[in-house]
């Protein structure tokens, strides 16, 4: 299961645990990843991401999935996003 966020591309970083004795030993820092559905309301139906706690209030800020994808790059997005996001521009030119 690969920990990376699919809207914001958000993934595992490194970095040390330092003692009190300034011993230094090599750790992960996780992203709070989580598996949610998200409705599209131009498309009618939802998607399943693994998208992380911070782009989830984020998506909501912005108004829902298709607000978020028009606003982000494409450099970012997974590939299922991208195809999501392609998905939506062409349903918002043909209504």
């Amino acid at each position: 299961m690969a920990r990376r966020c699919e809207l914001t591309g958000k993934g595992v970083q490194a970095g040390n645990n330092v003692s009190h004795a300034k011993n230094r030993t090599r750790r992960r820092f996780l992203p709070n990843v989580h598996e949610v559905r998200l409705m599209s309301e131009s498309l009618g139906r939802s998607f399943s991401m693994k998208v992380s706690a911070a782009a989830l209030r984020s998506v909501e800020h912005n108004g829902g999935l298709d607000k978020f994808l028009m606003k982000s790059s494409d450099a970012d997005l997974s590939l299922q996003a991208r195809r999501v996001k392609r998905d939506v521009k062409k349903a918002v030119q043909a209504s």
